[in-house]
């Protein structure tokens, strides 16, 4: 038995009705992101293997699809294995995610770009991930970002056309679950961890929604920390930990540990004020365990979330110490993703605006020119678009066909058929 033809594990084809709802779905997101003053860029699907692995990604590192180098020799190889340096071998990489390309791009445009630059990105990424529902190892990732903002005007228009896009998509009950890492660092600080238990406690953390506080303590536990961290972790949890919490200082003070300085929470509630003031829709809620996985946020950071759904529509935060890297100098920047092939499976699928499109269905004696003739004079009457097909045996099977490839009318054509006129136009119900 042959084996089965299918594309590379974690990898989709997408048959042309799925291909139209995605296509649809992303055209809304790039009227909704321009509409709020954002522009598209488009940046190489590799960059060069030192920025990929330069500390930026995180945990994405070492998810990189790395491409071998050109012209590599027997000698190269083998000297590659006597150092057991395989990455050795690679000079470029699949980008991971969009920022760190971003960063690299105001890098080299910094010159012919406004002070305040903001960013659209639509395009594909890829990882090495375990392939499971939900998570693929290529994938579309919508970016939008704002460089050179260092205030809390950034977090506010980003948050603002995130929520705008999700209502424009018809995602309803969506919130956004804010944060900020200098008052998640300074938690641990009270809690007594020190600095090198940080980053694996932050993982730890991030499970919070799957484990619950029981299964973060224990795993802090096994992880070997000092017990009187463990301890206090477990206290703080036992005096309950707020939920959602409103976007109010007092109120986000009153589920903090003593001790943690409030020009953090006094921002994030100037961010809640802003967006109420502006009649923005959509909940904002602080959550000060939220951790987001990336090594490289520095201060806000944030989560979409729905009421239906266990895992989080998308995510960001400010970044403000990678471009700095690439340039010199510090540069604020901070930015928000949707994601996408999370949302495609919830959003309608509606074939959009109201338009006719056409197939022709013929016999096979019909002259190509006659066919020709008709089809182009349906387009030039405004007909979205025309498809010809030649009629099968059953006719019922190729009207569903084109019925959901977004097709609405058929008409049948005959050798005596000579002008639209002609054509009677039936709907595809």
């Amino acid at each position: 038995m042959a084996s089965p033809v299918v594309p590379p594990r974690g990898m989709r084809d997408f048959l042309p009705h799925e291909k139209a709802k995605r296509e649809r779905a992303l055209g809304v997101i790039r009227r909704v992101y321009a509409a709020h003053g954002f522009d598209e860029i488009e940046t190489p699907v590799v960059e060069d293997y030192d920025r990929l692995h330069a500390g930026l990604g995180g945990d994405n590192e070492k998810l990189a699809f790395n491409l071998l180098r050109r012209g590599l020799t027997q000698a190269d190889l083998e000297a590659a294995a006597a150092a057991d340096d395989a990455e050795s071998l690679a000079d470029l990489g699949l980008r991971f995610d969009l920022t760190v390309p971003l960063a690299r791009f105001y890098a080299s445009h910094r010159a012919e770009l406004p002070q305040v630059f903001r960013s659209v990105q639509v395009a594909p990424v890829w990882r090495a991930e375990r392939p499971q529902k939900g998570r693929y190892r290529q994938f579309v990732q919508c970016d939008i970002d704002i460089i050179g903002e260092e205030g809390i005007l950034a977090e506010v228009e980003l948050i603002a056309a995130t929520l705008a896009t999700l209502e424009a998509l018809g995602l309803e009950g969506c919130s956004v679950r804010i944060n900020d890492r200098r008052i998640l660092n300074a938690m641990l600080a009270v809690f007594g961890f020190g600095e090198g238990e940080v980053a694996p406690v932050l993982i730890t953390l991030d499970k919070l929604d799957k484990i619950g506080p029981a299964g973060v303590v224990a795993e802090l536990r096994d992880r070997g920390v000092s017990a009187a961290s463990a301890d206090a972790v477990e206290a703080h949890f036992a005096g309950g930990i707020g939920g959602h919490v409103p976007l109010d200082a007092e109120a986000m003070l009153a589920v903090l540990p003593a001790g943690v300085d409030r020009a953090a929470v006094d921002e994030l509630a100037a961010i809640g004020s802003a967006l109420a003031a502006a009649g923005v829709v959509g909940s904002l809620t602080f959550d000060p365990f939220l951790v987001r996985g990336m090594g490289y946020y520095t201060g806000t950071i944030f989560e979409i979330e729905h009421p239906e759904f266990s895992f989080s529509l998308g995510g960001g935060g400010r970044y403000d110490g990678m471009i700095g890297r690439f340039v010199g100098e510090q540069v604020p920047a901070c930015g928000f993703s949707i994601g996408f092939e999370r949302i495609i499976d919830l959003i309608a699928d509606e074939a959009g605006e109201e338009h006719t499109a056409v197939v022709l269905v013929h016999g096979k004696d019909v002259a190509p020119e006659r066919l020709l003739t008709l089809k182009s004079a349906l387009v030039a009457d405004d007909a979205s678009r025309v498809r010809l097909e030649r009629r099968t045996k059953n006719l019922g099977n190729l009207l569903n066909r084109a019925a959901a490839a977004g097709f609405t009318h058929f008409a049948q054509v005959s050798e005596t058929t000579s002008s639209v006129a002609d054509l009677e136009l039936k709907p595809l119900a």
